[in-house]
């Protein structure tokens, strides 16, 4: 004879399984949607910022020449793909025309430059660079230019830099910038070899983003 007692907990006890069974998988699922829907915003974000990032690298030899004034009156003409350094009175002056190969406006920050080997080190920390006194935009898709001068006895950048100058040695420039809207910073380096007939050209070696890990010093 069934004992309908012993019955009627088995029925329980199998009703409480199922029930758990489906609690667990409906956790599950929800879980993973949850995941799947946090890794698509990701994307989407990260999809957005890469919208706006700037790469900045020299501009082309066909590039048109940029003519760019400083504030003593001073006008410094440069071909594309060359970088234009004059010294005059204990003063350098660099202008570098630069093209604009990310789809983001970009945004020149600030500038270091240095005679040391650009192999030598990392790149500067961001506190050294000097801010430029106003924006420098450099078009998407399209050129600009950056600027900077030494003009003080007592400035850090001017070490070593008159006798690299006079031998023709190459120097290092290093340019800190990012999107109009404050992000995507970056620093950029760019070095300054001296030719035959006397010209400087520009060849970028380096980008480092400053708001996401180095891709460089990534562990598998």
């Amino acid at each position: 004879m069934a004992e309908w007692p012993t019955i009627a907990s088995l029925a329980t006890a199998g009703g409480t399984l199922v029930l758990a069974v489906a609690t667990f998988s409906s956790v599950r699922s929800a879980q993973r949607a949850t995941r799947l829907a946090e890794r698509s915003t990701q994307i989407s974000e990260r999809a957005l910022l890469i919208g706006l990032r700037p790469v900045l690298v020299p501009s082309r030899e066909s590039d048109p020449v940029e003519s760019v004034r400083f504030i003593e009156g001073r006008t410094v003409d440069v071909e594309g793909g060359m970088v234009g350094i004059e010294h005059e009175d204990e003063s350098f002056y660099f202008v570098m025309p630069l093209r604009n190969v990310g789809p983001g406006l970009g945004v020149i920050h600030g500038w270091y430059v240095t005679s040391e080997p650009p192999a030598s080190r990392n790149h500067a920390d961001p506190d050294e660079f000097r801010p430029q006194s106003v924006d420098l935009y450099v078009p998407a898709g399209d050129t600009g230019f950056w600027q900077g001068a030494v003009r003080e006895p007592d400035d850090p950048f001017r070490a070593g830099l008159a006798e690299s100058f006079a031998a023709g040695e190459t120097l290092t420039i290093e340019l800190l910038y990012g999107d109009h809207e404050g992000g995507q910073r970056a620093i950029s380096r760019f070095i300054a070899t001296h030719q035959d007939d006397g010209r400087w050209r520009a060849r970028v070696v380096r980008h480092w983003p400053l708001e996401a890990p180095d891709p460089r010093h990534q562990r598998d």
